[in-house]
């Protein structure tokens, strides 16, 4: 039996975040991993995608680059080198997070949690038992990919993880779901020389960003080839030697379409079973969520829950930020949270990002607004990077010009989209930000040319 102050559950990006920022309140702290340190994220989510996508990207540059004078007789792809390569980005971060929790002091502990009841854990890792006593715990337990009963996993029906591994670039690949990690997926493969369909259920893809945005991704899937069905239910697959046929129906008609592998991606299932919650007397939202407060608290007082597991969007920087509440709060602090200034990144072609209200959101709330955009094609530096698509489009209180929104598509605007993020948070106005000297050239210029627009002293476009 070992007693400690806090005991985090996962090591994702926001459990080991809880754990060191609880170990700087001075806790004593322990975290348990059943898995991997860095969760999800770190090795099988959000890094692994982005070196594909990175890659896609370069390799896809690389072969048209004419128009900038950069003639390649033949551009190969070396499969192998690029598994390589994604596993020494994912070993150098899981060994930074690593370090980072031993060097915060934090005892870390393999092996799957069960509550026997609400201070006292029990640790199973194989033959080995261990159990923690505790005052405070974080659950971090994150998600897994939804599976349809009629698409079982497989070696060729697969989910996110299974796409980042595959033995090579399939010939063919159908997506199913086309939301975040469907279209990023798809994207990148297209990119790399696959046939892509993706089958998606909605009206649109990326039905969380505003169809100005979402336009200008499926010009691009368009243009790599990739057929996009929306309205469409996925109705089932059949396996041959070769890959799959998958099934689908749309406007009320059945059709099918063979592909190497089928990548099913329609959502994620938090982590909260198995654990003996219920037996404790936490309480649950719909979908196997858990009901916190505005502290991350759950209905059992010294039991926190962040990430995955709680209402909001699955991202690892709302975990991230949800760990350190919640760590803070354990330490007596009156830290809450905000939600208002969270960003949502997708790396596409182009990559999409927004913070705050968008336009839409901003009047169904009865908030009277002023929007301005801005276009990459009259910034120097998109010039020079041969990458004119997208704009940057501001939202503000009408009443006192205060920024509440922005939505950004276009090369670098998942870097971008911090500087809105941070003026929101600052309560800044278009003012503060057309005011603020911007380097040139930048892609950061883009923001305090929207902010002249939307205050009507507009300097590389003509006003209205």
């Amino acid at each position: 039996m070992k007693n400690i102050d806090t005991l985090v559950i996962g090591a994702g990006p926001g459990g080991y975040v809880a754990a060191i920022r609880a170990s700087q309140m001075g806790q004593n702290v322990t975290i348990v991993e059943r898995e991997f340190l860095g969760g999800v994220c770190a090795n099988v989510g959000c890094i692994p995608s982005k070196v594909l996508i990175s890659v896609g990207h370069r390799f896809e540059q690389t072969k048209y680059s004419e128009d900038m004078g950069v003639v390649v007789q033949e551009v190969k792809l070396d499969w192998a080198r690029v598994q390589e390569f994604k596993k020494g980005v994912v070993s150098k971060l899981i060994g930074g997070v690593e370090g980072l929790l031993k060097g915060n002091k934090i005892d870390i502990v393999n092996g799957e949690a069960y509550f026997i009841d609400a201070h006292t854990v029990r640790v199973i890792d194989g033959d080995n038992v261990q159990t923690f006593t505790f005052k405070n715990a974080i659950l971090a337990t994150g998600s897994r990919p939804i599976e349809i009963p009629t698409f079982k996993f497989t070696e060729r029906v697969i989910n996110s993880t299974g796409a980042l591994s595959l033995p090579g670039v399939p010939e063919q690949l159908v997506v199913i779901g086309g939301g975040y990690n469907g279209t990023e997926l798809g994207s990148a493969y297209a990119s790399l020389g696959a046939q892509v369909t993706i089958i998606e259920g909605g009206t649109d893809i990326l039905a969380g960003f505003e169809k100005q945005m979402t336009q200008l991704v499926k010009k691009s899937l368009q243009r790599k080839g990739v057929e996009v069905v929306v309205g469409a239910s996925a109705k089932g697959v059949k396996e041959n030697e070769n890959g799959v046929v998958v099934t689908y129906e749309v406007g009320g008609e059945e059709k099918t379409v063979e592909a190497n592998y089928v990548l099913v991606t329609v959502g994620r299932r938090p982590n909260t079973d198995e654990m003996g919650l219920e037996a404790v007397g936490i309480e649950f939202e719909e979908r196997g969520l858990l009901k916190v407060d505005k502290q991350c608290r759950t209905s059992v007082q010294n039991i926190y829950a962040i990430g995955d597991i709680v209402s909001g969007p699955q991202l690892a920087h709302k975990a991230s930020y949800e760990g350190k509440v919640a760590a803070e709060a354990i330490a007596g602090e009156k830290s809450i949270v905000d939600y208002l200034a969270i960003p949502a990144v997708c790396f596409t072609d182009p990559e999409l990002a927004t913070v705050g209200y968008n336009e839409e959101q901003a009047k169904a709330e009865g908030i009277e607004v002023k929007v301005a955009k801005f276009p990459f094609a009259a910034n120097g530096r998109s010039l020079t990077l041969n990458a004119i698509e997208g704009f940057v489009k501001l939202v503000v209180r009408k009443i006192d010009g205060i920024l509440i929104g922005a939505q950004i598509v276009g090369v670098g605007a998942s870097d971008m989209i911090a500087e809105m993020g941070l003026a929101i948070e600052a309560g800044m106005t278009a003012e503060d930000i057309a005011l603020t000297i911007h380097a040139h050239p930048t892609l950061g210029e883009i923001t305090m040319e929207a902010a002249e627009v939307i205050i009507g002293r507009p300097i590389h476009v003509v006003k209205a």
